[in-house]
């Protein structure tokens, strides 16, 4: 079993990673593998809506977001973690999920995926931030792993985050969650429990011709 943790913060070893790091190590104690991937602090290019991936399975845009795309097969879970900018999630990271999720919408890689957001701030707007980040998820078939209290940590360095004893527990417990999913989900394949047949999609818009 391995997860994917994407760190969002253009501070590689900053507040977001430090949350991370702490879900990474629960992990590890319940034998799940990690990896922390970090999208960088160069500008990252936004969806444009050209359909291209419709066809490809890939985004016409050659970066990182291709990069974890290829290497989706070898998760069993996903973390996202993000800086609270504005009452949101960093713009360099929605970037990247708006183009990860959207190139992989038909490919089915993200489906049953573990997954949760787990967000820093200094000290307000992490619900808004959170919110956010899970729709990506809701939207995609993956179960959300939840924790004992909102998923967010507070802190305006990394040593901060570390005197914030209920965050730390909170991402430490998410650790536990998410392994525990991860074992039902490989119990129930083992047992060749049925996986969920879903129909095809039907996308409607609120407007009709008359």
């Amino acid at each position: 079993m391995k997860v994917l943790l994407i760190n969002g913060s253009p501070h590689q070893f900053g507040c977001t990673y430090t949350a991370l790091r702490e879900v990474a190590g629960s992990l590890n104690k319940n034998d799940v593998a990690t990896e922390i991937y970090h999208i960088g602090s160069e500008p990252i290019r936004g969806c444009v809506g050209c359909g291209s991936c419709f066809t490809t399975d890939k985004c016409v845009f050659d970066d990182g977001v291709n990069e974890i795309s290829s290497r989706l097969v070898e998760f069993d879970g996903l973390v996202v973690g993000s800086p609270v900018y504005y009452a949101s999630a960093s713009g360099q990271l929605c970037c990247f999920l708006d183009r990860l999720f959207y190139s992989n919408m038909h490919s089915g890689r993200m489906t049953g995926k573990v997954a949760a957001a787990v967000v820093s701030c200094r000290r307000g707007g992490a619900s808004a931030a959170f919110d956010r980040l899970n729709k990506y998820f809701t939207i995609s078939k993956m179960p959300i792993a939840t924790s004992q209290y909102w998923n967010q940590v507070h802190g305006n360095k990394p040593e901060e985050v570390l005197e914030d004893t209920e965050g730390m527990q909170t991402m430490r417990t998410l650790g536990e969650s998410i392994a525990y999913d991860l074992r039902n989900r490989y119990a129930g394949l083992r047992q060749h429990v049925k996986q969920p047949e879903y129909e095809k999609p039907i996308m409607t818009n609120f407007i009709r011709k008359g």
